[in-house]
Formats: structure tokens, C-alpha cells, sequence
């Protein structure tokens, strides 16, 4: 059984960092490859970052390179995903996602957590 929460989002200034957090109670996170997409209001869920079970094989997409970076613990069940620079039309709900079916389709995922940038 996987179950992931998220955590760490909140309201910053452009050009501030966060630090969200994808956390899974389960023994089997640490086998599967975690993604983290976002929603805007109004807009479709957009795929921003993901990492295979080895912490290798980082994606992420042309609109956060630079800004954003992905990584994990497995010991902990946790992957992070790291915003430094936000903008913005980097303000939406976050999701974590985990176990890969297909290119950007996964099987599990989180409640979100709402990032909401002023400028």
C-alpha cells in the first residue's frame, strides 16, 4: 500500500525558495520512481520533475531547469523537491506521484499541497 502526503508548500515572494516534501508510510516507495506535477487554476496538471528508485534519472521539465531540482531518501521514504528562484506562474497545487505506468502516468498519488507565489 502506497500512500503519499505532502508537505511545504506555502506563500513566498518571486524569488524565494521552497522545500516540498513527498512522504510514503509503505515499504515499497523506495523501489518506485516519484514524480511531481502541478495544477494552476484553470489550467491542466503539468509533469514538473521526477527521479527513479536509485535517486539516477532525473526529468524535469524545460520550465523549472535551472530553478528546480529533485531528490530522495529512501531510508526515509521522502522525496524532495527543491524551488529556489520561484515565479510567479510557478503558483499552483503540487502533487507527488509515484509508481511509473507509462510516460508521465503513475499509480499513486498525493493530496497536494497548495505553493502560491506574489510577485
Amino acid at each position: 500500500q502506497v500512500s503519499l502526503v505532502e508537505s511545504g508548500g506555502g506563500l513566498v515572494q518571486a524569488g524565494d525558495s521552497l522545500r516540498l516534501s513527498c512522504v510514503d508510510s509503505g515499504r515499497a516507495f523506495s523501489l518506485l520512481e516519484v514524480a511531481w506535477f502541478r495544477q494552476a487554476p484553470g489550467k491542466e496538471r503539468e509533469f514538473v520533475a521526477s527521479i527513479r528508485w536509485n535517486g539516477r534519472n532525473i526529468n524535469l521539465a524545460d520550465s523549472v531547469k535551472g530553478r528546480f531540482n529533485i531528490s530522495r531518501e529512501n531510508a526515509k521514504s521522502t522525496v524532495f523537491l527543491q524551488m529556489n528562484n520561484l515565479k510567479p506562474e510557478d503558483t499552483a497545487l503540487y502533487y507527488c506521484a509515484a509508481g511509473a505506468m507509462d510516460n508521465y502516468v503513475y499509480r499513486y498519488w498525493g493530496q497536494g499541497t497548495q505553493v502560491t507565489v506574489s510577485s
